[in-house]
């Protein structure tokens, strides 16, 4: 642990997104109450709201606490004095990593955070999609009550789970169903070890196995080489009509097109989806035109509780850095033992010592 110097400012600037047009905060809590007390940490916020930072926005700044928008390899073209990206929420495939290496910037995440939340609202969509709910509440919005028994659901009783990513949020989600009466869940996941499955209750399939199998295909894998594309055609030809496909994910991961045309033609029974391959989605999506989809702007999952856990790990995750110890969450860990970024840390917070 370096020791630091309570009289060095550690400046913490917000992305835009995170407030009003008028500067107030969108968001009851998001874990700003971290740094209270912390005489040595200084918030600011950006003035305008980018898809990607600029540069200029990263002047000066110690650390950037970042919602949404974009970290590039131009964004950081002036962050000599940047220590650390802290990304709000889990995903950082908007993140150019290999450029915050290159510039000595850590990029935080707050693993765990999520899991609760996106696991519950999985869990209320798979419920919305089997009972028709959004068909049922346009019945009654548009007067056409007696045409209620061609929207018949089913329940979760008896039916086959198969999760893609067996992470928090993953076996967040089997445990929470425990109680439907669902069979055994099913999950793909290469990466995770077999006491991962056994400890989860899941059992351990190929891809097109739980693809064939589950009645409900949930992705709660990240972006990345190995996912992009994921479920395309091929897959999704593979599911039973009867099957609902839902993606908290990243949108990226399933091709759309495919999606489009399946849904479509009926050759499954619907989709829930949180996230589109390009976002923000500014005008009226495809997939809205479709009775048999549930859409969300990527916000399915957000709840007074979820940004009050994440901004408080995200908070911790710099008010840790600024005071000389290692923080939670890192995507880029080797980077502590980079001479060059210890010197850096040493001079942006006024440290000595070594770690």
């Amino acid at each position: 642990m370096m020791p630091s110097s309570k009289n060095t400012p550690f400046r913490i600037a917000l992305t835009a997104d995170f407030y009003d047009e008028a500067g107030g905060p969108l968001y009851k809590d998001f874990g700003l109450d971290t740094f209270h007390g912390q005489d040595h940490v200084v918030i600011s916020k950006f003035a305008e709201h980018h898809g990607e930072i600029k540069p200029d926005q990263l002047t000066g700044c110690s650390a950037a606490l970042v919602l949404t928008p974009k970290v590039t390899a131009a964004s950081l073209a002036c962050s000599d004095d940047l220590l650390a990206i802290s990304r709000f929420g889990v995903g950082y495939d908007s993140v150019d990593v290999a450029a915050c290496n290159c510039n000595n910037v850590l990029l935080t995440i707050t693993p765990g955070a999520v899991n609760r939340p996106v696991a519950e609202a999985t869990i209320g969509w798979m419920l919305a999609l089997s009972h028709r709910m959004l068909a049922k509440d346009r019945l009654v919005r548009t007067g056409r009550w007696d045409d209620r028994s061609q929207y018949m659901g089913c329940e979760l009783r008896d039916r086959t789970l198969g999760v893609i990513g067996l992470g928090g949020i993953g076996r967040n989600l089997i445990a929470l169903l425990q109680g439907f009466g669902m069979r055994q869940p099913i999950a793909f996941d290469p990466i995770a070890g077999p006491e991962v499955f056994a400890q989860s209750g899941a059992r351990q399939v190929s891809l097109d196995e739980l693809l064939k199998q589950a009645d409900f295909v949930s992705l709660h894998c990240p972006l990345n080489d190995q996912t992009k594309g994921l479920i395309g055609a091929a897959e999704l030809n593979l599911m039973k009509p009867n099957a609902y496909l839902l993606n908290l994910a990243r949108g990226g991961i399933v091709d759309e097109d495919a999606l489009y045309n399946v849904l479509a033609s009926g050759r499954i029974a619907g989709a829930a989806l949180d996230c589109f391959a390009e976002e923000p989605v500014l005008k009226p999506h495809r997939f809205g035109e479709l009775e048999n989809v549930l859409l969300s702007p990527h916000c399915i999952a957000w709840t007074e509780e979820l940004f009050r856990d994440i901004g408080r790990a995200a908070c911790q995750s710099l008010l840790d850095l600024s005071q000389g110890k290692p923080p939670k969450g890192l995507v880029n860990p080797d980077l502590l033992e980079n001479p060059l970024f210890q010197e850096k840390w040493n001079r942006i917070c006024g440290l000595s010592g070594t770690l």
